[in-house]
């Protein structure tokens, strides 16, 4: 059988432009992860580790227009988007080298001896080693930092596990450029260029998540294929963990009082929020709790200005494109849907920003409506009219879980003075959104996901399928297992955990120093 060619396309006419390579056999995918697997032991050179990772953000940089012409070529998304997004990339891959130079993610506890207790406590020692070979799906609408050399592949490899990276689509070539950078990277530090693997096809996807020797998997993508191998992962004859980012409805509340104060600056945000990327952005607002009322209006009003006056975008590829605009006629033709914006085709290969408005009542309805509470991945929200506040909570308990939930206050509210009687206060709201969803927001917006220690990307389910976060230092936990040591000689100790601590690692210690 002749190998499927994988060809890079232009979304801008929709034409081929090159042909990348072929899509992986299954032999393909054997050979990728048995040659990673073979590569575990150099990986645990912490010292190799970081330096790694580090020549890597440095080889990004200066291949740096060249990275970003071709990005751009497969995916339409500008210059000015792409070379910000390579410089997260960077950044992150820099922050994962300072994170394994630090060593507090090994999380070493040390628990002394102590036969006084009941019952007695041998001494114990514990920290993390790496999972092995893990499986990375590159993200379509991120082809940098959530693609070859992005969040999941960073912490894979700082966490000591090589990688397999199976290829988006949408941005073969980008790929492939990329993943040469990283090998070159490795073999400048004198690690073997194979702890860095790249397949395509989507066959090789499915072959990836089965291998024996894939230890581990992490994805951002739609809940469809997401979850197509999450129980891909869990059926295997040993069941790995796969930590998948799903999609979300990202939404956003306004009170009453947030919107007598300032409905016009949250109209405006709001358009530049959901048309950011081409509304292509997994953190893109898609359903706004709005009071009925002049000050509801005025913020509505404001929205529909400024879609209006957003020009047509080209969207990742055409098959999203037909999924946008079937996504917005299907939600558009529900009765008591109104479109103050329509969003449509903006031409032949682009799409316009709008919005679509229902009554909370009638969404409270449920049956088909139901859609509504459903991601549409595009230039496009759902503003839900609430006759009062007791409604917007009533919409926010049908919501799943979610990346991020958005509450706009007023001053006073902010300061914790109550609202009106029989309305869900400030703290209320903040303790509803925290049941579903990952990141909360107040007077802000959820677009931009800054990479720092305390930053959480992920939801309750279908958000995403774990409790971890694939943004941040701790999403480097997701790659470590815990191993504990009782009574071992400490000669016999790896190095992380002997008494004369010779890497200097962070520790806690009970029971005394000694």
């Amino acid at each position: 059988m002749a190998a499927t060619p994988v060809w890079s396309v232009d979304p801008r006419t929709g034409k081929q432009r090159e042909q990348v390579t072929a899509e992986a056999t299954p032999p393909d995918v054997d050979r990728a992860v048995r040659a990673a697997h073979s590569a575990r032991a150099a990986l645990a050179d912490r010292t190799a580790r970081v330096a790694f990772l580090r020549t890597a953000a440095d080889l990004l940089d200066e291949a740096g227009p060249l990275v970003v012409e071709t990005a751009d070529a497969e995916t339409a998304l500008g210059p000015a988007r792409l070379t910000g997004e390579l410089a997260r990339t960077t950044g992150q891959l820099r922050a994962f080298a300072d994170a394994v130079e630090e060593g507090s993610h090994l999380d070493v506890r040390i628990d002394r001896a102590d036969a006084t207790l009941t019952p007695p406590r041998p001494e114990l020692r514990r920290y993390k080693v790496p999972l092995g070979v893990v499986a990375v799906y590159a993200a379509s609408n991120f082809p940098l930092a959530f693609s070859v050399p992005g969040g999941d592949t960073a912490s894979a490899l700082a966490a000591g596990c090589p990688v397999v990276v199976k290829a988006h689509p949408d941005h073969p070539a980008t790929s492939e450029l990329c993943a040469a950078l990283l090998r070159r990277a490795a073999g400048a530090c004198g690690l073997p260029p194979e702890v860095v693997h790249v397949v395509h096809g989507f066959d090789a996807g499915l072959e990836l998540v089965r291998h024996p020797l894939v230890t581990a998997a992490g994805f951002t993508g739609s809940l469809r294929g997401g979850r197509a191998l999450f129980d891909a992962a869990a059926a295997r004859p040993v069941p790995i963990p796969f930590h998948g980012e799903l999609g979300s409805l990202n939404p956003v509340v306004v009170t009453p009082a947030a919107a007598a104060e300032g409905a016009e600056e949250i109209g405006g945000g709001l358009a530049g929020a959901v048309t950011l990327g081409v509304g292509q952005f997994c953190v893109k607002p898609g359903l706004v709790l709005v009071p009925e009322g002049p000050d509801g209006d005025r913020l509505t009003g404001t929205l529909a200005k400024s879609l209006g006056e957003t020009g047509p975008g080209v969207l990742l590829d055409h098959r999203m494109r037909e999924n946008f605009l079937a996504g917005v006629r299907e939600r558009a033709a529900l009765p008591g849907v109104t479109a103050p914006v329509l969003p449509g085709p903006g031409g032949e290969h682009s799409v316009g920003a709008g919005y679509l408005s229902v009554p909370a009542a009638t969404l409270l309805e449920g049956g088909p409506h139901e859609v509504l509470l459903e991601e549409c991945f595009g230039p496009v929200t759902v503003v839900v009219r609430y006759a009062d506040p007791r409604e917007a909570t009533e919409v926010l308990a049908r919501l799943g879980g979610n990346l991020s939930a958005t509450l706009h206050l007023s001053a006073a509210e902010t300061e914790g003075v109550p609202g009106p009687a029989g309305s869900p206060s400030a703290a209320e709201l903040i303790g509803q959104v925290t049941e579903l969803a990952g990141r909360i927001v107040v007077n802000g917006w959820p677009t931009g996901v800054a990479v720092a220690p305390a930053q959480h990307h992920g939801g309750p389910y279908p958000a995403a399928t774990s409790h971890s976060t694939s943004v941040g230092a701790t999403a480097i936990e997701r790659w470590l297992r815990p191993v504990a040591y009782q009574s071992v000689p400490d000669a016999l100790l790896p190095p992380e955990l002997r008494e004369a601590n010779p890497l200097g690692l962070p520790r806690r210690v009970t029971g005394g120093e000694r």
